[in-house]
């Protein structure tokens, strides 16, 4: 059976605040990501993961990075949560804020060096791998809420706009995914310059961030019109 489609009013389902708050703690995430190259260049984007700028100098950049992504996927759970009312869309939602639980946790707790040895792990390392396996929700969220709000009538403007940018999303997860596996394969789990990992995290992010930013904008366009 076909799930019963939703119309909103647009006057009073989205919260402009909570959508404005997305839209900008995505940008944020993309600013401060881009800046962290440019202030931290010992770290090695084709083979070092973004966690990584936390570490040293100017880490506090990378920590508030990860709390405004975080603070985005919130927002955006605030901002939708009258329009995704089918159940594929109340489940994306609360994977968004799995997601934003999972980087609020890699935000406190900050990653080891990826050429740490197993001795060298520490807690707090361990933690922040907790909060990264929680962040694979993301674009399970992005397809379930773009799914939902794409049989909103209210929504039908951004469909095309909706399911773009969840597919860029689980595009650069499985990039990623896939490229770990390959290059940890072919190194014997080992970390180093030839392990080329860094770039596909970077678009893997990107791609969310973009979801995020999209999502936000259309949901700032539609409560704009008058009901």
């Amino acid at each position: 059976m076909a799930e019963t489609t939703t119309v909103v009013r647009p006057t009073t389902a989205i919260f402009p605040t909570a959508a404005r708050l997305s839209l900008a703690g995505a940008a944020t995430f993309v600013v401060l990501l881009a800046a962290l190259h440019v202030v931290k260049p010992e770290i090695d984007p084709s083979w070092r993961f973004i966690s990584e700028y936390a570490l040293g100098d100017y880490g506090w950049v990378m920590v508030l990075a990860f709390f405004s992504l975080a603070l985005s996927y919130v927002a955006l759970f605030v901002a939708l949560r009258s329009d995704a009312r089918t159940l594929a869309g109340r489940l994306g939602l609360a994977l968004l804020l799995v997601s934003a639980a999972g980087l609020t946790i890699a935000g406190i707790f900050t990653t080891d060096p990826v050429t740490a040895s197993k001795d060298a792990i520490t807690a707090r390392g361990k933690l922040h791998n907790v909060g990264g396996a929680l962040g694979i929700a993301m674009p399970f969220a992005a397809a379930l809420v773009s799914r939902s709000l794409a049989r909103n009538d209210a929504w039908s403007p951004a469909r095309r706009a909706l399911l773009w940018t969840a597919g860029l999303a689980w595009i650069g997860f499985l990039f990623a995914f896939a490229s770990l596996g390959v290059m940890l394969s072919r190194s014997g789990g080992r970390y180093g310059p030839d392990v080329l990992v860094g770039w596909p995290n970077r678009l893997e992010v990107l791609g969310y961030s973009v979801w995020l930013m999209v999502v936000s904008w259309w949901a700032l366009k539609i409560r704009g019109r008058p009901s």
